[in-house]
């Protein structure tokens, strides 16, 4: 009976350590990844503005390490910490930190871009990305190395879950999709380094549409390419004028609040319902079915040991 015994709390401890996975879904690797991150659907828009511009904001070394620019204890570009009530990433090892940022009404000194801020007041104020940040002690000063990067969003304001993440729409982002992501330079219109990305990422944008895409974006080139090759089915058909951008809102509130009005959660339900009730049902399917076979073990092992 002591090792039935043995056997049942090795049972449990594996159903334990299945339960306390993080609930992120799979790293993101490429360009490519971001065009299909489950169930035909792409990385939303907001979130890859706000990716875009993040990757471009950051150093990264030739080793790798990705250092912040800018101080995410005094709000810079809507950052604050990020308590991970919700167990959605890993519990934090002694000395790192998470960090949130993106909140378009809870920013400090340093503003996210206006193309930015407009994606983000269109969806709703819901995007974010998540840092994993560790400090360090370099001579005099302490920098902030940055280990693990994510993307996010808050659930829509319709599913009543508050100010918490969506796992179903949360993203590792590894460094070699900074990397490549950075590729896509701000403040540059040049048209051979469009057709350079173009070619490289192998994009089906023509060239008439790359001079559409600089006389439409302006410095913000890059920027249209990669929506272009993320989001083929939107941008395919028709660019964005990004010049015309209303001026943001002058608000103080926190992070909590995610305005989205009626127009945007229909459009945003459109998108993500089916990918949502999918994912949801796969998730119970691979619970209940880790759990029977737990309990057929179980259930063997006694009628093994009473005979």
């Amino acid at each position: 009976m002591k090792m039935f015994g043995r056997m049942m709390s090795c049972c449990v401890a594996l159903l334990l350590t299945f339960s306390s996975v993080s609930a992120v879904g799979r790293a993101l690797n490429s360009i490519t990844d971001l065009r299909s991150v489950g169930f035909g659907q792409s990385v939303p828009e907001q979130s890859l503005r706000l990716l875009h511009w993040f990757a471009n904001e950051i150093d990264i070394d030739i080793n790798g390490d990705i250092s912040l620019t800018f101080d995410p204890t005094g709000y810079d570009y809507g950052s604050h910490r990020y308590r991970n009530d919700e167990q959605l990433l890993d519990p934090l090892p002694r000395g790192y930190q998470y960090y949130s940022l993106g909140n378009i009404h809870r920013q400090g000194s340093l503003r996210l871009p206006q193309h930015v801020i407009q994606s983000e007041h269109e969806d709703g104020n819901r995007a974010r990305i998540v840092i994993r940040v560790r400090e360090q002690n370099v001579g005099r000063r302490t920098s902030q190395i940055i280990d693990r990067v994510y993307i996010t969003q808050h659930y829509e304001t319709s599913e009543h879950r508050g100010t918490a993440y969506d796992p179903e729409h949360t993203y590792e982002i590894t460094t070699n999709l900074l990397r490549a992501i950075r590729k896509f330079s701000i403040n540059n219109d040049n048209i051979n380094l469009l057709m350079s990305l173009r070619d490289h990422f192998r994009s089906s944008a023509n060239d008439s549409q790359l001079l559409e895409m600089r006389n439409t974006w302006g410095q913000l080139a890059c920027v249209g390419l990669l929506l272009f090759i993320v989001i083929p089915e939107k941008y395919s058909s028709h660019e964005h004028n990004n010049r015309r951008q209303p001026a943001p809102r002058s608000n103080t509130q926190s992070d909590a609040v995610v305005n989205i009005t009626e127009s945007n959660q229909n459009n945003t339900n459109l998108n993500f319902t089916s990918q949502d009730n999918n994912t949801c049902v796969c998730s119970v399917i691979c619970v209940v079915i880790i759990v029977v076979i737990l309990l057929l073990i179980v259930g063997l092992l006694y009628w093994a040991f009473k005979h």
